[in-house]
């Protein structure tokens, strides 16, 4: 899909150059060669070119050579940028953006209409809060509907209005835009703000390419960028302008705890609350020592790219262990193959083994069973005594099996020898959209470990090294909570992982009662000594803790609720997704004309979020937009048994609004070969495919579409 973009915006920009700017205009920016550039590095607007007989400058008609035919799949012109403002409010390990532009269509003629694609890439962890369109007379918006509602529930299965480009890039399309109209849309979304080395950094798309700058019009577009900090800690918060990255520095383990009451419209009326603990900066700081089982995923759905992508990272994560670590490996499909039958010391000579003996097992084929290498992993470490090491497990798949609730019981079940910090610490890694993410999240959860999801094949070797670091840097471990003295309390997650270097640890929850004043926290630091702090507890006002924390909530809570079976769960994260609108697996987002033509009110947005939270419901005489590729799912065991390559969070794009056109020249021909290169190629085949292609050429030109692949190729033929 990513490709096929590209490939669309190529060819639109070879389009555009129909379009005339008068005398002493600036020229068409040159284009680039490469396909990853025409992906969308900032919110983008492009005009849906099905005709492109349309394609012209709505102010100024000009002589253009009648074009036959459509194109399949539809070119993609990036709209002219007006003017845009990005408002950033960073709080805790969050970032709400907010982005509002200005953009117009330049390029189709006034008598015309196209539709418009918004494409919106989000940093790390995103999710998309809504979409607000304003074209002067007809308008739009999103909310979320619950997918119980079963006069919506078919339209709602097969939603493909908006989708997924790449896992953090999503594609809506919004119908009928005049030529020459200039429309504004607001964007919303939410990111992680990433820890790395005892610093915040955020990273936001929004680098635009020049040629979304008006041609023609003297004043340049205007941008506007405002940020807003509330890190928690009275730290130092610097900014470099030149690239505007985001950076808090701290120095050594700081914390508190932030406590609010519930808003007025909150179904949940007990009082939120968030404890977080910053790892610092300090580089002389000891970590526990480790001892590492990698549980690896060799079916036949990994072949190729999944597998040899985790293949390098494991080798670069064995090169990470120290003298007096140890290590063993898994590999497994329908069967497992071990490394060893022991625990190996991280020598030189038993790594260099490891590494000949995971290129020599590595091989994909045969089906998935996870549950037999979990329990082989789980004896490695029963006779372990060692009280200054973690255990660690690490199990990377991209497939789902039919007893994943009887694994999650089994590792709920493990013994723990009395000593929390001897229980082995699971962490999990999920590739594709055929694996069961809630599953692999209540692993993680039961085991006080790490999750993380490769949804891009070629992120894999990024996020399982990260996953690796991060786990493997404990330097508290056995934290525990004490002194709270609340008549009842839910904590996210309910067990309290480890305290990384590489990543701040954050306790969230809802209670019933009087919070106290300060929370005691303990635990044990890798020397064996004790850590105690007391954090100071405070009312926060400045900040809205339920939007921080609903989307973490709402997975741990979505977990819970595939673990359990449970419809009462699944109420609840319906109606904490509709109230935050966040998407989650039990609604769906739609984009719904404003029936009067204006945009809804601020007021009357929110009573109608608020009402009938169980069973929300639009106006049947609104146009709706159904946006799907939110929702990960709870995996796929019919691609798992037959060994599909694992997915991407990427969905093919609905016709929907687009109607398939029939292919030309002026499509994916020409888009790849033009009638010149053509009979160029003729002098290397026979004489009878020469005379065929001659002749064909020459109906071709007949129609007058020799010209128009002569005024879009880019090549040296003529």
């Amino acid at each position: 899909m990513a490709n096929q973009f590209s490939s669309s915006v190529d060819f639109g920009l070879r389009l555009s150059r129909r379009i005339y700017y008068g005398q002493g205009s600036a020229p068409v920016p040159a284009m680039s060669r490469s396909p990853e550039e025409y992906l969308p590095t900032a919110p983008m607007c492009y005009a849906v070119i099905s005709d492109p007989d349309t394609v012209d400058n709505p102010d100024i008609r000009s002589y253009q050579p009648y074009v036959h035919g459509k194109c399949d799949p539809p070119a993609l012109i990036p709209l002219q940028l007006l003017g845009v403002t990005m408002e950033v409010d960073c709080s805790l390990d969050t970032a709400f953006v907010t982005v509002n532009a200005r953009w117009r269509v330049h390029c189709v003629l006034g008598s015309s209409t196209c539709d418009c694609r918004l494409a919106i890439p989000m940093g790390e962890q995103g999710s998309l809060l809504g979409v607000e369109v304003d074209n002067f007379g007809r308008s739009y918006h999103t909310e979320l509907i619950s997918r119980n509602d079963e006069n919506d529930k078919e339209k709602v299965a097969k939603a493909k209005d908006g989708y997924f480009l790449k896992s953090q890039i999503y594609i809506i399309d919004i119908p009928q835009f005049s030529g020459g109209s200039i429309f504004s849309i607001k964007i919303k979304w939410s990111q992680e703000i990433l820890f790395n080395e005892g610093q915040f950094s955020l990273n936001i798309p929004f680098s635009f390419p020049s040629y979304v700058n008006p041609i023609g019009i003297k004043s340049p577009k205007k941008e506007r960028i405002l940020l807003k900090v509330n890190s928690g800690a009275a730290r130092e918060v610097s900014c470099n302008t030149s690239s505007h990255p985001l950076k808090v520095s701290l120095t050594d383990i700081v914390g508190g705890v932030l406590l609010q009451s519930p808003f007025l419209r909150d179904f949940d009326e007990r009082e939120i609350f968030c404890l977080y603990l910053y790892p610092g900066k300090s580089q002389d700081r000891k970590v526990f020592r480790k001892n590492v089982v990698f549980i690896v995923d060799i079916s036949g759905s990994m072949k190729g790219s999944p597998l040899e992508s985790t293949k390098n990272a494991l080798i670069a994560s064995l090169s990470h262990l120290n003298a007096q670590d140890t290590f063993n490996i898994i590999a497994f499909n329908g069967e497992f193959y071990s490394f060893s039958g022991l625990m190996e010391p991280a020598t030189v000579e038993k790594l260099l083994s490891a590494t000949k003996w995971v290129e020599a097992t590595f091989i994909a084929n045969g089906g998935t069973n996870i549950l037999n290498p979990l329990t082989q992993a789980m004896k490695l470490f029963q006779n372990s005594t060692a009280s200054d090491s973690i255990p660690l497990i690490f199990l990377v798949t991209d497939g789902t099996v039919e007893n994943e609730r009887q694994i999650c019981n089994f590792v709920k079940s493990c013994p723990t020898n009395g000593q929390p910090v001897r229980t082995p610490r699971l962490c999990t890694l999920g590739i594709g959209l055929y694996c069961n993410h809630y599953f692999l999240q209540m692993l993680a959860q039961l085991g006080r470990g790490h999750y993380d999801a490769a949804y891009d094949l070629d992120s894999i070797s990024f996020r399982m090294q990260r996953l690796f670091r991060t786990a493997s840097s404990v330097i508290v471990s056995d934290i525990t909570l004490g002194g709270l003295g609340l008549d009842s309390v839910e904590l996210f997650p309910p067990y309290i992982p480890d305290l990384s270097l590489e990543s701040p640890l954050m306790i969230s929850g809802r209670c019933n009662g009087t919070f106290p004043e300060s929370v005691k926290v303990t635990g044990t630091l890798a020397d064996m000594t004790k850590f105690e702090v007391d954090l100071e507890v405070q009312r926060e006002k400045d900040i809205q803790l339920t939007n921080i924390l609903a989307k973490r909530h709402m997975d741990l809570v979505t977990s819970q609720a595939w673990l359990l079976e449970s419809a009462e769960l699944v109420e609840k994260v319906s109606k904490m997704s509709i109230q935050h609108k966040l998407p989650s697996e039990y609604t769906c987002m739609v984009l719904v004309e404003n029936s009067d033509g204006k945009k809804a009110p601020e007021p009357m947005l929110i009573k109608r979020a608020y009402s009938k939270l169980s069973r929300q419901r639009l106006e049947r005489d609104s146009q709706k937009l159904f946006l799907g590729g939110m929702s990960l799912g709870f995996g796929d065991l019919k691609a798992t048994a037959n060994n599909v390559s694992p997915a991407i969070k990427e969905a093919k794009p609905s016709e929907g609004l687009l109607e398939k056109a029939t292919s030309t020249c002026c499509g994916r021909f020409a888009d790849n070969c033009c009638g010149m290169c053509l009979l160029q190629t003729c002098r290397f085949a026979n004489d009878q495919c020469t005379i065929v292609c001659t002749q064909l050429c020459a109906a071709l030109a007949c129609f007058e579409l020799i010209n128009c692949c002569i005024e879009l190729c880019d090549c040296d033929c003529l």
